[in-house]
């Protein structure tokens, strides 16, 4: 396991991250490596005041999303007449729309406040969400899809982009990580929360999978007006810090950040950021990974073909998303802990694919249910792990960063486009096509996760003969 130099060794003194702040000299502890009483205050405080925030609207961002992938469940298809192709086109429809907003929303998050800019979005999928409950066709439910997935793509990268924003290298996988549970919880419990809301069906003459998305979204909008007070904007001006604080938070990221740059326009960033070759190979590999991770659009039909009745079946769903969301956070926490990225994606993909191979190989009830949480844990590990990669190979100012993970999240999520398809009816219970792909997704992510390794080996091999040589590094 290789422990390449930490990035917090010496302040830089190139441009620093904001012009309306200037910051201190970092304190001694941000040299040596180790923090100071005073920023593990400031670290404290941001994990209480910026993460839960963050935490909820991700949890609506995936229940308001994934609302569909229970409805079906309370004859959701049947109500509207869609054949099982048109189903799958639903599902599918919503991440057009979400890539078309993806790179634009991020060039924006950065040029407009995005405390207001997020709060903003998640109001406007929050309606759209209602919404999708009087849709009465093939052609509504169409149209409401793709309309939200471009409300809901200001949020993720922008939620990434804050916390990497305010977070370090050897801090941001674990708070990545923690974020991402909220998606993996929405995930599960969607399915606890539909048991207690299809109860409701025939309330005011309304369908149970209808009044699902009209609660979740009346929730979602309440959380949206609360939203634009707690979220911050940038470490230098955050209103629940104080000036002492904000000056903290900008030196300590401007010392964290190899190859520091000054703020450029944000076409500058677009073009600097499809330039760089290691962008390209972080963008397949996140690809490979989201097109490993298709199948929890269709979490709960895979459990239904275990035979169980409607009740029972959601509540199976729950479990594999706890047991992935506590290991996606241990998992984290030791890539951070070690500094170290490759094995931690190796081996988690290794224990993904295992889960694929025997979920297709038996149909023994309970050896398929721990095959769905093998492939679950294995899958949900890598992704903040991936994510915080981005941040700090490609993060060299606030345009390279936002626009970045735009990139990288914009066509990774392509994938969410056709993996749908991979998942027919007709194919259960074994799912042979779809298990297959997504275990040959799994290995051709690690594979890269390697070849971006010995880049940046390559790349510290350079800096360390450069006679401007600051004995930071790039992280693997």
């Amino acid at each position: 396991m290789s422990h390449p130099g930490t990035a917090r060794e010496q302040p830089s003194e190139k441009a620093p991250m904001s012009d309306n702040l200037a910051a201190p000299a970092p304190p001694p502890s941000a040299v040596d490596g180790k923090t100071s009483p005073e920023e593990d205050a400031l670290v404290r405080k941001l994990d209480w005041r910026l993460m839960p925030m963050l935490w909820f609207m991700y949890w609506f961002n995936y229940l308001d999303r994934n609302a569909i992938t229970v409805a079906r469940l309370d004859g959701l298809e049947k109500e509207l007449g869609l054949s099982s192709t048109q189903y799958q086109t639903c599902v599918a429809i919503l991440f057009v729309g979400y890539i078309c907003a993806q790179i634009p929303s991020n060039m924006l998050i950065t040029r407009l406040r995005p405390s207001y800019y997020m709060a903003g979005g998640m109001a406007l999928w929050s309606i759209i969400s209602v919404l999708t409950a009087v849709t009465h066709d093939y052609k509504g439910m169409i149209l409401t899809r793709f309309f939200l997935g471009i409300a809901e793509a200001p949020f993720y990268p922008g939620a990434l982009y804050l916390v990497s924003m305010f977070y370090t290298k050897d801090e941001i996988a674990t708070r990545m990580s923690i974020l991402f549970t909220a998606n993996i919880c929405g995930t599960a419990f969607a399915g606890l929360l539909a048991i207690g809301v299809f109860e409701m069906s025939g309330v005011a003459g309304i369908s149970g999978w209808r009044w699902l998305f009209i609660l979740f979204g009346i929730v979602s909008f309440i959380f949206a007006v609360a939203s634009a007070w707690v979220l911050p904007d940038e470490p230098y001006n955050t209103r629940w810090l104080t000036e002492d604080e904000r000056r903290l938070a900008v030196s300590r990221m401007e010392t964290d950040t190899t190859e520091l740059k000054a703020n450029t326009s944000t076409w500058r960033g677009l073009l600097d950021a499809l330039k760089d070759v290691r962008l390209w190979v972080l963008i397949f590999m996140q690809h490979l990974h989201l097109a490993a991770s298709g199948y929890k659009n269709f979490f709960p039909s895979i459990v239904e073909t275990l035979g169980f009745s409607r009740n029972i079946t959601l509540a199976l769903t729950c479990p594999p998303y706890l047991i992935a969301g506590g290991f996606c956070i241990i998992w984290a926490w030791s890539s951070g802990r070690y500094n170290e990225r490759v094995w931690h994606i190796t081996v988690a993909k290794a224990i993904a694919v295992v889960g694929f191979v025997l979920a297709c190989a038996t149909l023994n009830t309970g050896a398929r249910y721990f095959a769905m949480c093998t492939f679950a844990t294995g899958v949900y590990a890598c992704n903040s792990i991936i994510m915080g990669w981005v941040s700090s190979t490609c993060g060299q100012n606030r345009e390279l960063k936002s626009i970045s993970m735009g990139i990288v999240n914009c066509i990774a999520t392509i994938a969410a486009v056709y993996t749908p398809y991979l998942w027919p009816s007709s194919d259960a219970p074994r799912f042979v096509t779809a298990m297959a792909t997504n275990a040959g997704f799994s290995i051709s992510s690690a594979i890269l996760a390697w070849v971006l390794k010995w880049m940046l080996i390559r790349e510290n091999r350079r800096l360390s003969l450069s006679p401007n040589d600051d004995g930071r590094r790039y992280v693997y």
